[in-house]
């Protein structure tokens, strides 16, 4: 079942999506497969495959705030900017937070789109 809006709270090894409506809220977790390269120990192709398995989780849902720490929104946000435009677009929102508990994910994230409800709505030509 997919929902209208959903909060993913993310860092480096984990992903908690959690879509929700007025009157429920469902949870998908996502964790970080390691697979390290010959390059230097380098954990690229791990965060790569995580990012996407978090993009393909949110498939169809309308509109996706990502919270989480500075250094895990910055390094998602480069991987969605530059290899899933299409999660781009459906991204309303990018929040530092610490670490909250589902309740208050949930809670957060209707506030945030109840305050920020019609912005992204285009304006009529008049």
């Amino acid at each position: 079942m997919s929902l209208f809006h959903a909060v993913v709270q993310i860092d480096h090894h984990t992903a908690h999506i959690l879509q929700f409506d007025a009157a429920q809220a469902l949870a998908q977790q996502v964790k970080e497969h390691v697979h390290c390269t010959r390059q230097h120990g380098s954990n690229v192709r791990s965060e790569h495959e995580f990012f996407a398995e978090v993009c393909e989780a949110t498939k169809g849902i309308a509109e996706v705030l990502v919270v989480g720490s500075h250094t895990a929104l910055s390094d998602f946000r480069r991987y969605v900017e530059r290899h899933r435009a299409e999660v781009a677009l459906r991204i309303v929102g990018w929040e530092a937070v610490g670490h909250m508990s589902t309740n208050e994910l949930v809670a957060m994230a209707r506030r945030y789109f109840s305050m920020h409800a019609g912005m992204a709505t285009p304006m009529k030509a008049g």
